[in-house]
């Protein structure tokens, strides 16, 4: 009976990591495909990509 209950701990603890995990991750996978549209919608438009800037684009993209 105590290995059941210790394989149930671990169960609920390995899912409360993932979703920990989980919880970290999106914001930042959000924010580098963010950064990569503008970078490739400026390079798309004729512009190169600078201190964070479009530089040189014939169109702004949408924001």
């Amino acid at each position: 009976m105590k290995e059941a209950a210790g394989e149930a701990n671990m169960t609920v603890v390995t899912i409360i990591l993932i979703g920990i995990i989980v919880a970290v991750v999106t914001p930042i996978i959000n924010s580098m495909m963010t950064s990569t549209e503008k970078k490739a919608c400026c390079m798309n438009n004729g512009g190169t990509w600078e201190n964070g800037g479009c530089v040189g684009a014939s169109s702004e993209c949408e924001e």
